[in-house]
């Protein structure tokens, strides 16, 4: 085999930065003129009507009742019928959609620090009761627990890890650091915490504690002046990160239901391929600190491991591998595993075309009573959402194609309640859904996020400049301009929330939020301190961040929804595949290995991807010329369907329930996408230019399928 680097280079693009990298405007106000976005945006009839409909102050009375119950998955079905509820009042049949799956709940916990001379420290756990914060005092406030965590014991030395990437791990082995039997002290950020618990097991480690650091939190610590919450912007230095620890990059939804929908009496399925069989606890950066510390001056220090994310910024550590320290750990974890019910609360709106769907949701589960920001800033604003099409209905409007509201429960888990959903559903959904709009956490912060499959770039990018958004004390922007001026780019989908199913059966899908930089008050994230207050306080004083969101979510709904002509753009779809393809030729050159690879047939079948998206423009374009309705039917069915080519060769190794071969979690980060991903991680992880020369046929062939849907 032979790489073909002269085809490549004929493709001309360079690979995309998909890392999200502010600019340096981002923390000043952004000046509007610089851009192409009229001010203020010109609306029509319907657009105005729907953007005035958003009202920040019920958007904050939606947010006081989600974030003042306990609602943790499974636990709360009052929550889920009053979601329900809600999208009767503002006239869309709803209901309640049941599953029965495999959950766990934290009984207790302990986690002890033996020191060489005997003495003892003891770990809290817990976080601090706040005066300010009512909801941290509520005598049903949520421990700190990983879900899905084993239950069991495990006492003995302990490493530092880093990140807990499988480079962490390779490098602590190149250094001779003894791992088996041992528990891993890992430092939250990089791949998914579950991960961090995999990685571990899989060295023979028999316990895993991860912390959070205040190195996440860019220049707003306490190191650096800033007071601390509730005080100020700062992280409150108890704050534990809680989440679930399922392997999330090998198989989201109920581990026990792998493929099928998880009802009452179903058979289930053994799960240790996707839950750990080790203990592990998450802790905070006080917990953590003395623990560090004892390993200070034992193994190689920080610094010298030269490992990316390695070393934070907790006072009086300097993040030492630790071996032959002689301290130990004794960690406790009990859990109740249950099968218990979830509720999907589901709201529908019947479009004219019966054959065309779009779904909006966003989960409504919690590790805290609070979960202000994750999920109740994106379920406040659903719920507003479903107000405004109600007032528009009043006007005696109906959309083309049928509204799906979707309120999930067990994402937090592992996108329990959504995947549950399209795995009944997939029939249906596959011959109906145009887009999946995931409005997970709204508001963390002030600056806009997007990913998208690239067929949604197009109209996601157009709507952002007919929304006003408030952003640094100034209102006169659109949320284009901000956009621009900070994150610019459209982001790549990989994992971690609930557009994931949805994706991996072919339809095209996007993500959408606001979060914080290195300057802005620091995000609670799953932590208690989530909350009402810090929201109301720090996050989105006002809610008016929230009100612009929700304004995009809507209008974008709207198009999607009432637009004629489908406006999803097959055709955008082929400068990404030849990024992506200028990637893989980066990644096959960094694999310092004399093994090759023909890339012939990606380049091929991009090339033909290519040809039949300019056919199906011409087409669209000659349909919307004759005003002819049926060819109107035909491409706005092509532009449905495509995406589906890309799911049509299976699922990738290992992981079969990962069908997009054009992008998917990584096998070691999922959250993180990667492109290619069956040909790139047979080469990244596997060495296996045989088994990555397979997937290069599969891919083309996925592409291909693609392309003969949009052909006329």
């Amino acid at each position: 085999m032979r790489l073909i680097l002269a085809l490549l280079a004929a493709i001309g693009t360079e690979a995309c930065q998909r890392e999200r990298n502010f600019k340096p405007a981002h923390s000043h106000v952004v000046k509007r003129q610089s851009t192409n976005a009229t001010f203020p945006p010109v609306l029509d009839a319907n657009e105005q009507l729907l953007v005035d409909s958003f009202d920040n102050t019920s958007i904050s009375t939606w947010s006081y009742y989600y974030t003042h119950g306990a609602h943790v998955a499974g636990t709360n079905r009052t929550m889920a019928q009053w979601t329900a509820d809600k999208f009767a009042e503002y006239g869309f049949t709803s209901r309640l959609d049941e599953y029965v799956v495999y959950l766990n709940y934290p009984v207790s916990h302990s986690l002890q620090l033996s020191y060489p001379n005997g003495s003892i420290f003891s770990a809290s756990l817990v976080e601090d009761v706040l005066e300010e914060d009512d909801v941290t005092s509520y005598p049903n406030r949520i421990p700190t627990f990983h879900g899905y965590s084993f239950t069991g014991n495990a006492s003995a030395e302990y490493v530092y890890v880093g990140r807990g990437q499988k480079v962490d791990f390779d490098r602590l082995i190149a250094l001779g650091v003894e791992l088996e039997g041992k528990i891993a002290l890992a430092k939250y950020g990089g791949p998914f915490r579950g991960l961090k618990v995999k990685n571990a097991q899989e060295h023979g480690m028999i316990g895993a504690v991860i912390f959070t650091d205040p190195v996440d939190d860019g220049n707003v610590t306490e190191a650096k002046g800033v007071a601390t919450y509730p005080n100020g912007p700062a992280r409150n230095p108890s704050s534990v990160q809680r989440g679930s620890v399922q392997f999330l990059s090998i198989y989201p939804g109920d581990p026990t239901t792998p493929g099928y929908v998880s009802k009452e009496g179903v058979p289930r399925a053994d799960k240790s391929g996707s839950v750990p069989h080790i203990p592990s606890l998450p802790i905070s950066w006080v917990d953590a600190q003395p623990i560090l510390q004892a390993l200070n001056g034992y193994g190689t220090a920080g610094v010298e491991v030269n490992r990316t994310g390695w070393v934070g910024a907790i006072p009086g550590v300097n993040y030492s591998t630790g071996a032959g320290s002689g301290a130990s750990l004794s960690l406790s974890n009990v859990m109740e595993d249950k099968y218990t019910a979830i509720w999907d609360a589901v709201g529908i709106f019947n479009g004219t075309n019966e054959d065309e769907v779009l779904i909006i949701g966003n989960h409504r589960d919690a590790w805290i009573i609070g979960g202000a920001a994750d999920p109740n800033s994106g379920s406040a604003v659903l719920i507003e959402l479903a107000k405004a099409f109600s007032k528009l209905s009043e006007t005696g409007w109906k959309p083309l194609r049928t509204i799906v509201l979707a309120s999930w429960d067990a994402e937090e888990y592992g996108l329990v309640g959504s995947t549950e959903w399209v795995e009944e559903y997939i029939p249906w959904l596959k011959t109906a859904a145009v887009s999946y709009l995931n409005i997970d956490v709204a508001v963390s912060g002030p600056i806009p996020e997007f990913s998208a499959t690239p067929d949604l770039h197009a109209i996601a990018t157009a709507i952002q400049k007919k929304i006003i958004y408030p952003f640094r004390g100034s209102s006169d922007q659109t949320l284009y301009d901000v956009w621009k001026a900070t994150t610019g780019e459209i982001g790549v989908l990989g994992s971690g929330s609930d557009y994931t199913p949805f994706l991996h059966r072919g339809i095209a899908s996007i993500d959408m939020g606001a979060g914080g930089g290195p300057n802005d008050p620091v995000y609670h994230y799953h932590s208690s301190y989530d909350s009402y207050h810090w929201m109301e306080t720090f996050g989105d004083p006002g809610f008016h961040t929230h009100k612009a969101i929700g304004q995009y979510l809507t209008l974008l709904a709207y198009h999607l929804s009432s637009d004629p002509v489908l406006p999803l753009e097959p055709a955008d779809y082929v400068s990404e595949l030849e990024s992506y393809l200028s990637e893989l030729s980066s990644t096959i050159s960094a694999a310092s290995t004399n093994d090759t690879l023909d890339l012939s047939a990606l380049v091929s079948a991009i090339s033909t991807f290519s040809s039949s998206a300019a056919e199906f423009n011409a087409l669209r374009a000659q349909a919307v010329s004759t005003s002819d309705s049926d060819l109107i039917t035909v491409v706005n069915h092509k532009a449905r369907d495509f995406s589906r080519g890309f799911t049509s060769q299976g699922g990738l190794p290992g992981r079969e329930f990962f069908q997009h071969l054009i992008f998917a979690p990584g096998l070691d980060t999922g959250y993180a996408p990667v492109t290619f991903p069956g040909v790139t991680e047979s080469i990244t992880f596997e060495r296996n230019f045989t088994l990555a020369q397979e997937w290069v046929g599969k891919t083309s062939d996925a592409i291909l399928v693609a392309a003969a849907i949009l052909k006329t």
